[in-house]
């Protein structure tokens, strides 16, 4: 284990033990090395870490403090590292988000308030005239309402993070598949029916149906683009060989 991870950990049993609370300030830089025994440096790379994880604050001119520790602020992270990942990786993150979701969904039927329930429908738009960036803007508000509505901001924050690298798509599948603007908005009505009625299972079942039928979708058409970069790809070599042998000739 390196210094600065060793750095780290000391920091976060401060943290832990409530030693260091949120919105305390740290101690100066010399007396904190001091106290966990290492280097000036190894203290200031981890305190860069944990300043990218949103567990510290750095302020110029004033000090380095906890953060509220938020699980918004916690969570922020995930979405750089979801950006990261490539179209190939995108059905693992539907798959995770189809599973917390359902967990959610599932949570959300028994604590449900009458005044989020109307705010479900209020985001499901009329499918007349409506442009695929406006439904998928739709899609992403009704969604994190019913995360809000499960009431855990963990499970806000890690779907938050998760819808950025679901937005292409979203919007791919908006723009290719047949029928999507009407089946989105009536997989949402059946989902928020589901939740009128308090019923978890038929919620979650709605919801499983929901984004089940997003990744099937997505498993094919990505089959198919790859099918077809494949094929490309074969007769450009060949195209090039007939070149070749035309040239000897």
């Amino acid at each position: 284990m390196s210094l600065t991870d060793q750095a780290i950990l000391k920091i976060k049993e401060m943290i832990i033990s409530g030693e260091l609370r949120p919105g305390d300030r740290l101690p100066p830089e010399q007396g904190l090395s001091e106290k966990l025994g290492l280097s000036r440096s190894s203290l200031r790379e981890a305190i860069k870490a944990l300043t990218m994880f949103r567990v510290l604050d750095v302020r110029r001119g004033d000090g380095t403090y906890v953060t509220s520790l938020k699980p918004s602020l916690l969570t922020e992270a995930m979405a750089f590292i979801v950006d990261l990942h490539q179209d190939s990786s995108v059905l693992e993150l539907m798959e995770v988000r189809r599973v917390l979701e359902a967990a959610a969904v599932r949570r959300a039927a028994s604590r449900i308030t009458e005044e989020q329930i109307a705010e479900l429908w209020e985001a499901i738009p009329s499918s007349e005239g409506l442009g695929v960036e406006e439904l998928v803007q739709a899609d992403l508000a009704f969604h994190r309402l019913l995360a809000v509505a499960s009431g855990n901001e963990y499970v806000v924050g890690f779907l938050d993070g998760l819808s950025a690298g679901t937005v292409r798509a979203r919007v791919w599948r908006a723009l290719t598949e047949k029928n999507a603007v009407d089946r989105t908005i009536n997989e949402h009505k059946a989902i928020v029916r589901a939740l009128e009625q308090r019923d978890p299972v038929l919620a979650e079942a709605a919801i499983v149906v929901h984004i089940g039928g997003v990744e099937q979708w997505l498993r094919h058409a990505i089959t198919t683009e790859e099918l077809a970069d494949r094929r490309a790809a074969q007769a450009e070599t060949g195209s090039e060989g007939q070149a070749e042998v035309a040239a000897e000739v």
